[in-house]
């Protein structure tokens, strides 16, 4: 006869805000950091402003690059967020993804968020973005977010997104946490 053991996690999920604008301190940071919130109630244990590490990004041997990979695949949590240029995710944020090898995200649960000018890009978070971070492994539960950028500290816009995507992120955690 065997017996299991089930440790149930106590704590919030690590969660991490990964942002690929060029700009740093954007409105892209600052809607990547909304979306982290409402998704976990608590702040992001990582954020990383990909326009800070700059050229050091395209430099396989910078020390902070590889702590911020190691970082962001630890993570329960990752909220990737980019502005839309031409229709699809930064070379910045490119760049990062890059540094990840396949299955790098492995037990990461991800949520892609695009901000553009208009509708008009709108399903660049589905066919850009989303695909990448299911290469890398992580498991993307709920569709992409894309937000109008003029839109982007306006409350509102992301409660329809969270009231159908916070259930399957919690039950997703919850399933997780129970080991």
């Amino acid at each position: 006869m065997s017996i299991h053991t089930r440790r149930i996690r106590t704590t919030s999920p690590r969660t991490a805000v990964v942002v690929g604008n060029p700009k740093p301190r954007s409105r892209t940071l600052a809607a990547a950091t909304t979306l982290a919130r409402g998704l976990t109630d608590t702040e992001p244990d990582i954020v990383l402003d990909l326009a800070e590490l700059g050229g050091s990004l395209f430099d396989q041997s910078a020390h902070e690059v590889s702590e911020a990979v190691e970082s962001v695949a630890g993570a329960d949590v990752v909220v990737v967020a980019s502005p839309t240029y031409k229709a699809a995710y930064t070379g910045l944020l490119k760049a990062f993804m890059d540094r990840f090898p396949g299955g790098g995200l492995d037990g990461v649960l991800a949520a892609p968020l695009m901000l553009g000018a208009g509708p008009g890009h709108a399903l660049a978070v589905e066919t850009t973005l989303r695909p990448v971070l299911s290469e890398l492994g992580a498991t993307v539960p709920a569709g992409g977010l894309y937000v109008i950028d003029a839109q982007y500290d306006e409350p509102a816009v992301y409660q329809p997104w969270l009231d159908r995507a916070r259930p399957v992120f919690d039950a997703l955690l919850a399933a997780k946490a129970v080991v």
